[in-house]
């Protein structure tokens, strides 16, 4: 019998979908780190953070390394140190 080359549902990762200033895009469900997101997006994290805009006006911004458990439907937008949005 032949080995299967189909990857085990163990290393199989759910994906989640999620925006980031507007643009859609398709992850896995784990952690991540804001500077993987906004590389994600096309964006330098030097100078950037990544907020998560919640329901009711709620905002949690996030900065360099420091982790983000990301959810399906989440909406990021980035944040220019400096006090603009992206």
């Amino acid at each position: 019998m032949a080995a299967s080359t189909e990857p085990s549902r163990a290393e199989q990762h759910r994906k989640i979908r999620i925006t980031i200033d507007g643009q859609p895009f398709t992850i896995e469900d784990r952690p991540f780190r804001a500077t993987e997101l906004l590389a994600l997006a096309g964006l330098p994290a030097a100078g950037y953070d990544l907020t998560r805009v919640g329901k009711h006006g709620h905002v949690e911004t996030f900065r360099d390394e420091q982790r983000v458990n990301v959810k399906n439907g989440d909406v990021f937008v980035s944040v220019n140190q400096q006090g603009t949005v992206a």
